[in-house]
């Protein structure tokens, strides 16, 4: 499972910053692992430079082996925030469409 971050000009996001986030989404998606070929991360200060509520947003598409790619977002007060919900979303939706593939 390849993990890309990528982000606007606006986010400042160091090597430990982004190294957590890839550690954090690969335990959380582990048991995909097989299944997911690659995952992007977009992140985006929505606001630019100013100060505001959820206004940190985290965009994680998942490519999956033989299906349509996935692609969830999130909105929070910092950029942790949004990838541990966008991750949390992402792992409810590939949950659900395994689930129903596994029907057929």
């Amino acid at each position: 499972m390849q993990i890309q971050i990528n982000s606007d000009n606006n986010v400042v996001f160091g090597e430990e910053q982004m190294a957590s986030s890839i550690s954090l989404i690969s335990e959380e998606l582990k048991r995909f692992s097989s299944q997911i070929t690659r995952i992007e991360v977009h992140l985006s200060d929505e606001d630019g430079n100013k100060d505001g509520q959820n206004d940190k947003r985290c965009l994680i598409e998942a490519r999956l082996g033989g299906m349509k790619p996935i692609a969830v977002t999130d909105q929070a007060n910092t950029h942790e925030q949004a990838i541990s919900g966008a991750t949390d979303k992402l792992k409810s939706a590939i949950e659900s469409m395994t689930g129903r593939l596994k029907q057929f």
